[in-house]
């Protein structure tokens, strides 16, 4: 058989493509990334250590005009005055945000104890106590109370002594929260935990109270318990809300 050749141009076939020089990062982008990532780091460790070591003290709570007229009300019905409130007999509650000096309080009238009419209800706002708190000027910027459906959550900054070793100086941020209820003709009071910068106390810290109706365990010898469950007619604590009923 004849050998069949092809006349014509020839095309050469381009070279192989292979892995190209290797491009790694240069030297000074190196440098600029360790660089970036220390000053993220020194900025999130700064940002913890404030927030830890030195929290933002709470906003007191500031009642509107309305708000604080129902207030001065309800103290008016606990102080057994008039159900009308009268200001030439109370002093309206004083705005945290102004340090005035107040008068000091004038003579007490005598007056016949009696308890005709009297309220044994106690209504309060999530808002009320934490504005009641409030006037105290040692702790406005201090406590905070949260109301929900059957829990109640107290939040506190707590000064450290100087002396004390390692916290000496600095301001603890302290949580605690527990249920409070009332069921089977009695009040309940459960302890849920408490915390400490963040950190939840152990249960053994705590002498095993947690998660225990304190009522219920503690309730039946002469103490606290014992007569604040004795006292206690009915009690409801709602979203933002706190209802009791005393007994007589």
């Amino acid at each position: 058989m004849a050998e069949l050749k092809l006349e014509g141009p020839h095309t050469p076939l381009p070279p192989p493509v292979g892995p190209g020089p290797s491009r790694g990062l240069s030297g000074l982008q190196i440098t600029g990334i360790v660089l970036g990532a220390m000053a993220v780091t020194v900025a999130v460790t700064l940002f913890l250590v404030k927030s830890w070591l030195f929290p933002a003290p709470f906003k007191p709570v500031r009642l509107s005009a309305a708000e604080t007229q129902r207030l001065e009300h309800k103290l008016a019905v606990f102080e057994q005055l008039d159900s009308r409130p009268q200001p030439e007999q109370r002093r309206p509650l004083p705005d945290p945000s102004r340090a005035e000096p107040q008068p000091a309080p004038g003579p007490l009238e005598p007056e016949a104890y009696s308890e005709e009419g009297a309220s044994r209800e106690i209504r309060l706002t999530e808002r009320e106590i934490n504005a009641m708190i409030a006037r105290n000027t040692d702790l406005a910027d201090k406590v905070a109370i949260d109301l929900a459906n059957d829990l109640v959550s107290l939040r506190m900054l707590i000064p450290v002594d100087p002396d004390f070793p390692f916290l000496g100086g600095k301001t603890l941020k302290v949580r605690a929260g527990a249920e409070l209820a009332f069921r089977g003709s009695r009040p309940v009071f459960i302890l849920r935990g408490i915390s400490v910068m963040g950190v939840p106390i152990p249960n053994a810290w705590m002498g095993g109270l947690k998660n225990i109706d304190l009522i219920e365990v503690f309730g039946s010898e002469p103490g606290f318990w014992k007569g604040f469950a004795d006292g206690v007619a009915s009690i409801q604590v709602r979203e933002g809300n706190l209802e009791i009923n005393l007994r007589e």
